[in-house]
């Protein structure tokens, strides 16, 4: 998916990144391969650093794709750690990956606990209904992370009239007005919104 990062900048970031192990190179093969949707390496890094700062151990997803991000939280969160991953079709999934099928917002719904992160990567006209529901579900302290929060800069373009660009800037406008939460967006990739929640 085309971001916001320099092209340049991409490649440069990229080639200082450690090598990832088999696993995950595979799966950023994959994706590439069959045009899906990755957060990719630089932003796989800073979502493992996150639940790693917070000592995170339960992790909720909302939109998982082929489980890349999946992936990177599960090693952070490590063992005894549990991730929920939640997609339309089933996937693989090891012992700490809680597989939910179905619409990720009845699934977190059905939830009756508090998680350390909420990571946020749904269909994009479904954000502002996340953000209805994800507080609710998001302990003291916790991240509440969303991934696309810059949309390739369409979020700029005051004549852009779709409704997933206007989903999102709308999640944008409420998330940084809602008083429980301090916010900031990482302009990596395609934009990364960062929210602790007070």
């Amino acid at each position: 998916m085309p971001g916001i990062t320099e092209s340049k900048v991409d490649e440069y970031l990229l080639s200082i990144l450690p090598p990832r192990d088999s696993v995950l190179q595979e799966m950023e093969a994959q994706a590439a391969k069959r045009d899906i949707p990755i957060v990719g390496p630089v932003v796989g890094r800073v979502l493992f650093q996150y639940a790693r700062l917070i000592n995170a151990k339960k992790v909720f997803e909302l939109g998982s794709a082929i489980g890349y991000s999946t992936l990177w939280f599960a090693r952070a969160v490590g063992e005894g750690g549990e991730v929920f991953y939640t997609d339309g079709d089933p996937k693989n999934a090891d012992e700490r990956i809680h597989v939910g099928i179905g619409d990720a917002l009845e699934q977190l719904a059905q939830r009756q606990r508090e998680f350390d992160i909420i990571f946020n990567d749904v269909d994009k006209e479904y954000y502002p209904r996340v953000l209805d529901m994800a507080p609710n579900h998001l302990r003291r302290g916790g991240l509440f992370i969303t991934d696309n929060v810059l949309w390739s800069g369409r979020v700029t373009e005051e004549n852009a009239e779709d409704k997933d660009t206007n989903a999102i800037r709308e999640f944008n406008q409420r998330l940084f007005a809602m008083k429980d939460f301090f916010t900031t967006i990482l302009p990596l990739r395609d934009g990364l919104a960062v929210a602790v929640k007070a």
